[in-house]
């Protein structure tokens, strides 16, 4: 992939020099000029839009249908010069469209189906600013509370207009709970109150008439539709939707009289209509559309999959008929929008994936198509899954017992989570049958992720749902009409008895093999034949009906995790047995995660160039009981190697490279080298290095011909250097990046995927958690041993949990749900269910119609949970799953013994289950009452996982930037941003995670190139985007919210700084307590911002917070704790307390003389500051005496009390949170700058040689990329 230089294409005039037109023609077309046309819509007047050639027509429809004065229109035509344009056409292919063209506007008569619409966008229109659809979790709607706190928008737009100081009026004092050291933990400031969402009405109800649908002879006069209406006067009306429009009949609730009323106000948009008969609609429907287009469109921007909250208030529940008609039409994957009602899945994900990709324009279009059908996908994976479990489909097996029974909904397949006919009796049953959905997802990822062309995947989505898992496939076509015995054309259907394989999938799968470090191998079949493959033997290779090469199963992609695997007769190594593998695991398909292979091989890549550079002339064999293990010799020695030889992956490549296969290309001295380094590592090739892994070894049923003997016993050696490499490496790397804050996970998903990161599956949790408590420096690793409690033991609840619910039936769920969370988190001993009341059971069981569905248990078995029954087998299932000993009865027990929070309990367990809670307080600790009520629990949302398909162009210009950046290229790293961010938004729209670091970096690299309203704006987006994104209190929302303090306070906006400083504070004492590194961090910012608004005590008890926090952290010795002893000094000066000051900053002094020797500037500028401080306590006491003495009438010195200057705290605050660690003089600044701009004029004279002297800019070790 190589990076197109992006000279005359930022300024978007697209004139590339002549010799560079082949590379630049790919990003020009991106950004090809944009025009404007003229807009003539009826009563309004005309108005200029910017389009561009890209664009559809139906883009201007979607702009025309949002614009405040015509977004009462849905039906309707554009037409140049009279002709109607087409509405799939690219404004570019239209004849005579260009600069300055008129469109009309045109109003065409309805269908049945363009009422519907517009009926649909109405009520969308009216509900734009009702957060329930966020609550509710539909349509891709999220919670978004920055708006709150930043009093509307920050930018231009914002109702802030006066700039300058607003010291007096800010009243600064938190509330009690975000003070250090409160033990608080309320749940309601959760979710502030938002005062737009107090709802304008502008109607009281608008549903479908009982009229519906209209009879043949009114067909004929062209109704539509008959809709009911009350306006906000309570005046009762019925409408008819005709050809025409929208008009008043006759009709009333229970005679029909369709003919027009009179006056009949027929009109062609129903807004039209219900502004003329009701004055109150009118009114609000207009603030209402004004304030729509007043909020920040990221706020009202769709994501690509649906966010949930596990919190919400009490919404009243309003009649709404649309969403009324979508619960009984089910609306299969949106079918109004497209012809041929149901969409064929399949048929779309596999189609995508066949666009072209040779240049930048095709890949764009092709990965933003996969996105697109991505997301819908599993958008209805997910409402056919829920469909499923609560009862609404029909099996397809319906006769066979319910945990049998498959579905297919909407071209889905569904199947349950169980292991049906002992398909995985000798794998480990139901819990094998639970582990295989999530493995095969993962290969599902992995091979998608290599997009070999000709091999297909299906998609797939992994519910889990009220205790049951869900996996939704699209279908092959054709394998529903034979048998499965017929279709396999590769691989084995009852794990590795009978085996078959094919010519055209070796060669497909054999493009895979390299990337996922799969082996080529052979298997004996039934009748000992040998068979070759490229997979594992469950891997099926079927060819659908459309010709296409389908792969599927793909579970065991990666190779077995023997640490979790006893095989009787295998030895693992004695660094494994000390830790007590192997270990007994619920199923046998523990696999090694994908990453860990890749780190496996790196580590291994590492060891041969060591073998190779330090024995370069040796001819005796290497010896290779150096490293026989796979372990590291310490936790550091990979990464400093990695460090130590430069450009690793290049040397990687030209390992893999430099030997032809045969070996012909090395003499042979360095050809006997490279053998033996190559057979020490235990390469595949003897010439090359090629570690893969033969993903059939260990599994049961499969049998291997004996003349691959020699290699299977290679291979197994591999497997066993793999597991120990994992618990000897890359937990000791994991530890060690804790210890040194390069990881800083600040919850459970935080930490899982810092576990998973470095390869790490979480079931090793246990393990990693007692190796904390072995490590030296436990008590700086405090806060990642308490997060990984708290995740173990919400882990095991959640297993307790699905089994749980699946006997529960729907009219009990949340009773249910509410006693489990009671036993779980409260402190009432004896929580009692309370069961339906008898009126909703039915006396005659009818005990043949038992659970025929799958969601529809009945026994009332959980009733009887008690807390304490509850924590045993909370205890029982960490140790069997974990090997992890709690050691506790009670959730008391365990609060007190590892010092959790319930709280943090609860959103743990909640987010992991899907459960949603009322959100108010709520008192774990009586012992008299339980703390929740059936009537606290609000919803059970699916948890979902499938694939993220990669915007791959975008993230490559994102990671050159970021390297550009690195280098201390700003300006260049700034374009490469932005270009990504261009792509970023070509293929996921406008709302994604990876769109999200991308606005962060880019509003970083603003500031510290000096423009803070752009940082502002940038750093804006990126807040609102991980709250709709990520969560309102997701880990890196917090840390938005931090950076957009920082920016907020450069700009001078000081009390928004503040909210926004608390707003992050109380988010992090909720998710993980105030215990942790990170809240020094904030507590530093708080506590300068306080200085700066002269609020010194208050300042004080944050900054001194964060001095004990990174003191235990940080060690009593480090930098960090010597700036937190200054900024302590300093507020100390300005009260003038000046004997505490110099108590503080002798502390900040010896620590830097230490640390840095008398010379460095740190020191000598501590020096300075003492002695100032020194003379100041000295004139202080002089004066004191001069008063005792004298008495009233001294002649006093005037003593100079300073207010602290902003830049000062400015600076203060940059240091802190790493943005130029080194505090540039002014004079450094201009030489910046003006090094800066030196670069850009030899850039636009196109001289590319820098003088030699030139270095680039030492930013590296002050600009660290987050």
């Amino acid at each position: 992939m190589h990076f197109f230089s992006l000279k005359g294409t930022q300024d978007g005039n697209g004139e590339a020099d002549g010799g560079e037109e082949s590379n630049e023609q790919e990003v020009i077309v991106i950004q090809d000029t944009g025009f404007t046309v003229k807009i003539q819509a009826p009563g309004t007047e005309p108005f200029d839009l910017q389009v561009s050639p890209q664009e559809m027509v139906q883009e201007i429809h979607q702009v025309l249908m949002d614009r405040e004065d015509t977004c009462h229109r849905t039906c309707f035509s554009l037409q140049l010069d009279g002709n109607v344009l087409d509405n799939f056409a690219e404004l570019k292919s239209i004849e005579g469209l260009q600069e300055g063209s008129v469109l009309k506007v045109v109003e065409e008569p309805y269908t049945v189906r363009e009422a519907r619409i517009h009926v649909r966008h109405i009520r969308d229109l009216l509900k734009s600013l009702d957060p329930s659809d966020a609550y509710n979790g539909v349509d891709c709607n999220s919670l978004s509370f920055l708006s709150i706190f930043t009093d509307g928008d920050l930018g231009e737009t914002g109702k802030r207009k006066k700039k300058g100081s607003e010291m007096e009026q800010i009243d600064c004092t938190p509330p009690e709970h975000i003070l250090p050291g409160s033990k608080e933990r309320p749940l309601v400031p959760l979710q502030p109150q938002n005062k737009d969402w107090k709802p304008m009405q502008c109607l009281k109800v608008l549903t479908m008439s009982g009229w519906n649908p209209p009879p043949g002879n009114r067909k004929m006069h062209g109704d539509l539709m008959y809709l009911y209406i009350v306006t906000v006067e309570e005046r009762h009306v019925s409408v008819t939707a005709s050809t025409r429009g929208f008009y008043l009949n006759q009709s009333t609730t229970y005679t029909f009289n369709p003919k027009p009323a009179n006056p009949s106000f027929l009109s062609h948009s129903l807004v039209e209509l219900l502004s003329q008969i009701s004055p109150a609609f009118k009114k609000n429907f207009t603030a209402l559309q004004k304030k729509r287009v007043q909020r920040h469109p990221f706020e009202r921007i769709a994501t690509p999959f649906q966010v949930y909250s596990w919190t919400a208030p009490q919404v009243d529940h309003a009649m709404d008929c649309v969403r009324a008609e979508d619960a009984y039409t089910s609306r299969l994957g949106y079918e109004e929008h497209i012809p041929g009602q149901t969409r064929d899945w399949n048929e779309e994900l596999q189609t995508t994936r066949e666009l072209p990709r040779k240049n930048l324009p095709e890949r764009l279009l092709r990965e933003r198509a996969i996105f697109k059908v991505h997301s819908d996908f599993a958008a209805a994976a997910t409402r056919g899954a829920m469909a499923v479990i609560d009862g609404n489909v029909m099996a397809i097996n319906p006769g066979e017992e319910t945990r049998m029974q498959m579905f297919i909904w909407n071209n889905i397949f569904f199947s349950l989570g169980f292991d049906v006919r002992d398909h995985y009796r000798e794998l480990g049953g139901d819990a094998a049958a639970h582990a295989a959905p999530t493995n095969d997802l993962n290969g599902v990822r992995a091979y998608s992720g290599v997009d070999v062309e000709g091999l297909y995947t299906l998609g797939t989505v992994v519910v889990d749902y009220r205790g049951y898992r869900v996996t939704a496939q699209s279908i092959i076509p054709g394998i529903l009409e034979r048998e499965q015995e017929q279709s396999v054309i590769y691989g084995s259907i009852d794990f590795g008895k009978t085996v078959v394989s094919h010519g055209k999938y070796l060669e497909l799968l054999e493009k895979t093999s390299r990337p996922l470090k799969i082996q080529r191998h052979s298997v004996l079949n039934e009748k000992n034949d040998t068979v070759e493959l490229c997979s594992s033997v469950e891997c099926k290779g079927i060819i659908g009906n459309d010709g296409r090469h389908y792969i599927l199963d793909l579970l065991r992609t990666f190779p077995p995790d023997l640490n979790f695997l006893p095989v009787d007769g295998v030895e693992l190594s004695p660094e494994c047995q000390r830790l007590g593998f192997p270990r007994q695991h619920r199923h046998r398909l523990a696999c090694l995660r994908q990453e860990l292979i890749e780190a496996f091989v790196e580590h291994r890549f590492v060891l041969l160039l060591c073998k190779n550079s330090s024995k370069p002339t040796t001819n005796g064999p290497v010896d290779p009981t150096a490293t026989q293990n796979g372990e590291c010799k310490g936790p550091l020695e990979g990464k400093e190697l990695e460090e130590s030889i430069p450009g690793l992956a290049q040397a990687k490549e030209l390992a893999e490279t430099l030997v032809a296969e045969d070996g012909s290309s090395i003499d042979p001295k360095s050809r006997e080298v490279v053998l033996n380094a190559c057979k020490a590592v235990g390469s595949i090739s003897d010439t090359a290095f090629d570690i893969r892994f033969n993903p059939d070894i260990f599994s049961p049923g499969v049998r291997f011909p004996e003349e691959s003997a020699d290699d299977i016993q290679k291979q197994k050696q591999l497997l066993k250097d793999a597991a120990a490499f994992l618990v000897s490496c890359q937990v000791p790397t994991l530890v060690k990046d804790c210890l040194d804050h390069s990881a800083l996970p600040m919850d459970g998903a935080s930490l899982t995927e810092a576990l998973h990161q470095r390869g790490i599956n979480v079931r090793y949790l246990g393990t990693v958690l007692e190796f904390m408590e072995k490590t030296p420096a436990k008590a700086q690793l405090e806060h990642i041993y308490r997060i990984g409690i708290t995740e173990l033991i919400t882990r095991c609840a959640k297993h307790i949990f699905k089994t749980y619910l699946q006997g529960v039936e729907l009219s009990a769920l949340s009773a249910a749900v509410s006693h489990f969370l009671n036993c779980f988190l409260s402190s009432f001993p004896d929580a009692v269910a309370h069961l339906p009341p008898d009126e909703l059971v039915s006396r005659r069981k009818n005990r043949k119609r038992r659970n025929r569905v799958p969601g529809g248990g009945d026994n009332t078995a959980w009733a009887s949970l008690t807390p304490s029954e509850l924590w045993k087998n909370i205890a029982s299932e960490a140790q069997s799953y974990y090997h992890f000993t709690l050691q506790c009865e009670s959730v008391d027990q365990v609060v007190e013994k590892f010092g959790l929070q319930k709280i943090t309990l609860l959103r743990e367990i909640s987010v992991k289950t899907g459960i949603q809670i009322l959100i108010k307080e709520y008192n774990f600790d009586s012992r008299h009452k339980p703390a929740f009520t059936e009537e606290d629990i609000l919803n059970i949302f699916p948890v979902v996982k499938h694939v993220n398909p990669k915007a791959t162009d975008a993230f490559h210009f994102f990671q050159s930037g970021q390297a550009k950046v690195q280098q201390g290229f700003l300006k260049e790293g700034c374009e490469l941003i932005n270009e990504a961010l261009n792509l970023f938004n070509n293929v996921y729209g406008a709302m994604h995670v990876e769109i999200c670091s991308c606005l962060r970096l880019l509003a970083r690299l603003n500031y510290i190139l000096g423009d803070h309203p752009e940082a502002l704006s940038n750093q804006q987006k990126a807040v609102l985007m991980s709250e709709r994104v990520l969560g309102i209190e997701h880990p890196n929302t917090i840390q938005e919210y931090m950076h957009l303090a920082l920016y907020c306070f450069a700009n001078n906006q000081l009390s928004t700084a503040l909210k926004l400083l608390y707003r992050a504070r109380y988010l992090m004492l909720l998710i993980c307590g105030e215990d942790h590194p990170e809240m020094a961090l904030l507590d530093s910012n708080i506590g300068l911002v306080l200085h700066g608004v002269m609020e010194y005590d208050l300042s004080l008890r944050f900054l001194e917070n964060a001095l004990t926090i990174n003191t235990k952290y940080h060690g009593p010795r480090s930098l960090k704790v010597a700036l937190s002893h200054h900024l302590v000094a300093r507020v100390y000066e300005s009260k003038a307390e000046f004997r505490s000051a110099l108590q503080h900053e002798k502390e900040g002094y010896t620590i830097y003389k230490n640390q840095m020797g008398e010379a460095h500037e740190k020191t000598k500028e501590s020096s300075e500051y003492l002695k100032y401080l020194t003379q100041q306590a000295v004139a202080l006491q002089r004066t004191m005496n001069e008063i005792y003495k004298n008495g009233s009438n001294a002649s006093i010195m005037p003593l100079k009390f300073t207010a602290p200057s902003m830049a000062t705290i400015l600076d203060q605050l940059n240091i802190i949170n790493g943005i130029i660690f080194i505090p540039l003089s002014p004079k450094d600044l201009e030489n910046l700058k003006a090094e800066v701009q030196r670069r850009q004029q030899l850039q636009e004279l196109g001289k590319s040689e820098e003088p030699a002297e030139d270095r680039s800019l030492e930013l590296e070790d002050k600009i660290p990329i987050d």
